[in-house]
């Protein structure tokens, strides 16, 4: 029998922790999306975590930018970003404010509002393609830069909202090295994902540039 996924909304207490800890407890969780169309729900499969000044993969690596600035907290926001001049990336930030980490959601599973993130989603070939990788899964959920900063922790009405869903255990958990990171920033197994789930991302090493956060 499948347990039905715990509605409670994830505290900004969840987020405010180490980002090697939060993003694999981030597998298995709901992430309500809210549009003018109607709401999208998402049981996140795949994320990668980015630690700030530690991390030669993450954006904050350097310091703090007007690109960047919603990573330095506080954590439990959204953090979006555009990429190869194409596409939008969602991540959630973590950690205690000022020291600046995030973990990118890489793919998940769309359980409600699929006819609505077909309709944004009109090449993949199935539903499992929905959100199937992190320009995806931002496409499939209307998710724009004019969304980051966003609390995913805020009350209701929200763009976002975080719930407990059904955490996996870490015995479902696998890890592995980051997609499309380069250099030193590539060699960390900080990418984490639900074994053998169908709508978990292809790995792919890096060809020319980083796409991290």
């Amino acid at each position: 029998m499948i347990a039905t996924p715990d509605r409670t909304p994830l505290t900004r207490e969840f987020f405010d922790r180490p980002v090697l800890e939060v993003a694999p407890d981030l597998l298995g969780r709901v992430l309500v999306r809210t549009t003018p169309d109607g709401p999208i729900e998402l049981r996140l499969t795949e994320v990668e975590a980015y630690d700030g000044a530690n991390d030669p993969g993450s954006h904050a690596y350097r310091g703090r930018t007007a690109r960047n600035g919603v990573m330095f907290g506080p954590p439990g926001h959204v953090y979006v970003y555009f990429t190869y001049g194409m596409w939008h990336c969602m991540n959630l930030v973590c950690g205690p404010e000022g020291r600046a980490s995030a973990v990118l959601l890489r793919a998940g599973e769309i359980t409600e509002g699929v006819e609505l993130a077909r309709k944004r989603r009109i090449s993949a070939r199935n539903d499992k393609e929905l959100a199937k990788g992190p320009a995806r899964l931002a496409t499939a959920l209307e998710v724009d830069r004019a969304l980051d900063g966003t609390d995913a922790c805020a009350s209701e009405p929200a763009p976002f909202r975080m719930l407990t869903g059904t955490p996996v255990d870490l015995a479902q958990v696998s890890s592995g090295p980051r997609t499309g990171v380069a250099g030193d920033g590539g060699i960390h197994p900080w990418r984490f994902w639900i074994t053998d789930d169908p709508t978990v991302s292809p790995y792919r090493a890096h060809v020319a540039r980083s796409r991290s956060t």
